[in-house]
């Protein structure tokens, strides 16, 4: 049996807190190829998801404590529509496969429970935004600030 209580929560989010990339995460499968992957991962505000997309499954996503904001784009870059999670918004957010997204951490301690079809494949290049700055691009501050505020018809041009 596998639990997550607020102790749990508190301390995932400590780990993310000293993390490099502002997450941590706990996962619920037992190994990679496990056919379905669950997994709670602790978001910092300042933590940058680059935008991307799951060719080959669906993605739920429940908020666990804090607030969240999806971000869904076009193939384009073009937002298409934000989603709160959390802190008064929805508690569960499920996207077909091949959406494009992006999550942005809204509060210090945020956990979400991610639910997705296995096996773990990490993102080939054709499921990361061409249009998105990579991870440790000096471009990634703007892109942030855009995810943000980003309303639907607007583009990243950073």
């Amino acid at each position: 049996m596998l639990t997550l209580n607020q102790q749990d929560l508190a301390a995932l989010s400590a780990k993310a807190a000293c993390a490099p990339r502002l997450r941590a995460n706990q996962n619920f499968h037992a190994q990679l190829e496990d056919p379905i992957q669950r997994l709670a991962i602790a978001m910092e505000p300042d933590t940058y998801v680059r935008p991307h997309r799951h060719d080959h499954s669906w993605e739920m996503l429940i908020a666990l404590s804090g607030a969240f904001e999806v971000i869904v784009f076009d193939d384009a870059g073009v937002v298409q529509s934000r989603h709160r999670l959390g802190e008064d918004g929805a508690k569960v957010f499920e996207m077909p496969a091949n959406t494009w997204h992006s999550v942005v951490s809204l509060l210090p301690g945020s956990v979400v429970f991610e639910v997705k079809h296995g096996p773990y494949l990490p993102l080939q290049e054709q499921n990361l935004a061409a249009w998105s700055p990579a991870e440790g691009s000096e471009r990634v501050p703007a892109m942030l600030d855009f995810l943000r505020r980003a309303q639907p018809g607007q583009r990243f041009v950073g």
